[in-house]
């Protein structure tokens, strides 16, 4: 049962929080739980929706924390001082110049770029997943990045977990705020609630600012994708020391 409810404690552990810091929030409406019997109830589908929609307000050593709680799925085992996301990205799955200048076509040209894998098997099923995602919330980030992803994960719509990465070099309004342009987009396909936040987590480690405009200086899918794996290198190592 995937989605069985969760207690406090069970919630504190999950997110890697202090169980007074989990009641303090809970009981002023900050988290996603109701009270049943006097005992706070958190449901599991709507935990991976909170933790998807707060992950890039989390610092770096919660990111780690995180990380490691969420590498024990039995469906997608994590090793964590291992090659999360990069792992997922085939160059195939790249494109540093998506034909694309609205919001709707970017996530359109995204699931094509993610059938271009041959991994894909429900392109269509793909994008209604992630088109309600951003109806929902919108998944980009105050660095010009954005990851759509859909709201639950997929195990059917694709052979493999993946990731694709592309670039609307203008940028687009993509929902980060009325002014700000996003020009990186990272659309999200796993499995398993548990290794999809694992990657959440380590993206969230990987693009900082500057290496965000350190990807996009780069011209070709090739160094793109040395680019993130250098910096995805730099991290693991970081969070080993």
């Amino acid at each position: 049962m995937p989605y069985r409810s969760m207690s406090l404690e069970e919630f504190a552990r999950h997110v890697c929080m202090d169980v007074r810091d989990v009641r303090r929030l809970a009981e002023r409406g900050k988290l996603p739980g109701n009270k049943v019997g006097g005992q706070w109830r958190f449901n599991r589908a709507k935990v991976t929706e909170w933790l998807q929609q707060e992950m890039h307000k989390l610092d770096e050593p919660r990111l780690i924390a995180l990380e490691g709680s969420m590498g024990g799925s039995v469906a997608e085992p994590v090793d964590e001082s291992g090659m999360i996301v990069t792992d997922l990205i085939g160059l195939d799955g790249i494109d540093i110049a998506l034909p694309a200048r609205t919001k709707a076509s970017v996530l359109r040209e995204l699931v094509r770029l993610a059938a271009r894998t041959g991994l894909l098997y429900d392109a269509d099923g793909l994008l209604e997943a992630v088109q309600q995602r951003e109806e929902l919330f919108s998944t980009a980030l105050p660095n010009g990045v954005a990851i759509p992803h859909p709201r639950q994960p997929m195990p059917y719509v694709s052979a493999e977990p993946l990731i694709c990465v592309a670039f609307v070099p203008g940028g687009i309004g993509f929902g980060a705020s009325s002014t700000e342009l996003t020009r990186a987009f990272f659309l999200i396909c796993c499995h398993d609630d548990h290794y999809h936040l694992c990657v959440l987590a380590r993206l969230m480690r990987i693009l900082s600012e500057d290496t965000v405009e350190q990807l996009l200086q780069t011209t070709t899918r090739e160094q793109l994708l040395e680019a993130l794996i250098v910096r995805e290198k730099e991290v693991v190592r970081r969070a080993k020391k």
